[in-house]
């Protein structure tokens, strides 16, 4: 869909892009092709996160067994039912992806996922397709560089966090490219990045709650080291965890940035039966 078209659309049903469900529409067909080879759906069940206006939806149609093509704003359904209306692989489900039971859209194989994430959400989606993850073998999503930057991020880093720990826990980031902001109508503010992410298949044999709790502690007041953090946050006595800390052969005056996913895991061993 060109520029022009899509204007001549949205003009049509008297439409603005919505600010506060952060779309800035992908109106580059060179982009769309990349994204849809790069996501590798041929004959695979696709779940499109933000249909939109339908512009990746088209190409996604094109290689794809049947496009599940999820969107939460009402208004825009009239151009997305427009655009679809050939496609007889394509079916609209107008949703929040949040509360979406992906379960139920599932037959014989798992669902891949292509979506260009807004910011304001973006961490609550991926969590919501690591939970979903029995029934996805792969996605494939667009998000803003800086989110990127955390999703790759090495420990040591300042763009490491939870959900970078989150990530290398649960998936493998095959693959990945840059957007320019300049192939977006309208135009944001910061360029986009592109990642194939896939599903480990063994994960860390662990309670996830309680790994993620001792993670979100050691997270929870980032310029302190791990020592004040895990006992601030779990109320366990310091020397009780600097004895704990020698035993997994973690330095007490490291920060969260510090811990790999491995020495994440080491701490969960130690520390799970006291919370």
């Amino acid at each position: 869909m060109t520029i022009s078209e899509l204007l001549s659309l949205l003009e049509k049903y008297s439409l603005k892009p919505n600010k506060k469900l952060g779309q800035n529409f992908l109106i580059d067909e060179n982009i769309v092709r990349k994204i849809v080879n790069f996501a590798k759906i041929d004959q695979k069940e696709v779940l499109e996160i933000g249909a939109g206006p339908g512009t990746l939806t088209t190409f996604l149609s094109q290689k794809a067994k049947k496009v599940f093509a999820v969107e939460i704003d009402k208004k825009i359904l009239n151009v997305l039912k427009e655009v679809c209306q050939n496609l007889s692989n394509v079916e609209i489900i107008n949703q929040d992806f949040l509360e979406l039971n992906v379960k139920n859209l599932t037959s014989t194989q798992k669902l891949c996922v292509v979506g260009n994430l807004p910011y304001y959400v973006t961490s609550q989606i991926l969590f919501k397709l690591f939970e979903e993850r029995n029934y996805i073998e792969s996605f494939t999503i667009m998000v803003q560089k800086e989110v990127a930057q955390r999703l790759l991020a090495k420990p040591g880093s300042k763009d490491y966090g939870i959900l970078t720990v989150a990530m290398n826990f649960y998936c493998k980031v095959e693959d990945f490219f840059y957007v320019s902001k300049n192939v977006f109508f309208p135009r944001p503010e910061v360029d986009s990045t592109v990642l194939k992410v896939s599903f480990k298949e063994d994960i860390p044999d662990v309670d996830e709650k309680k790994f993620f709790k001792i993670v979100h502690a050691c997270f929870s007041t980032r310029r302190k080291t791990i020592l004040n953090s895990l006992s601030n946050s779990l109320g366990i006595e310091k020397a009780e965890l600097k004895h704990i800390l020698e035993k997994t052969s973690l330095q007490e005056n490291l920060r969260a940035e510090d811990l790999s996913l491995e020495h994440f895991v080491r701490l969960y061993k130690e520390l799970e039966s006291r919370i």
